[in-house]
């Protein structure tokens, strides 16, 4: 199953994010099976980020809250909350590369 996490980061949290960077992409190379695709969501190129956004293969919603509650990013309390949907995806059999 597929799923799209959205995360809000808390404000005041940027320095954990700058501190925690690399733990966490390190993180996200190790599960790279399961988080398909990952990247932060900003109102602006240049401006600070507000969030990320996670595309998850995943057999069911408590395998996505196992992986979120591994990320070094939530240990650390970056994240002040998240949504985790089902994704539906439109064309199934179309591979799409980033």
């Amino acid at each position: 199953m597929l799923f799209i996490v959205r995360f809000h980061d808390r404000e005041e949290a940027l320095p954990l994010r700058h501190e925690h960077m690399q733990a966490h992409l390190d993180w996200l190379a190790a599960h790279a099976q399961q988080v398909r695709i990952a990247g932060s969501l900003r109102e602006d190129p240049v401006l600070p980020p507000l969030g990320a956004l996670w595309i998850v293969e995943a057999p069911d919603r408590e395998a996505v809250q196992a992986l979120i509650a591994s990320d070094p990013f939530s240990l650390v309390g970056l994240r002040a909350r998240w949504e985790i949907l089902h994704w539906s995806k439109a064309f199934p059999g179309q591979s799409v590369t980033i």
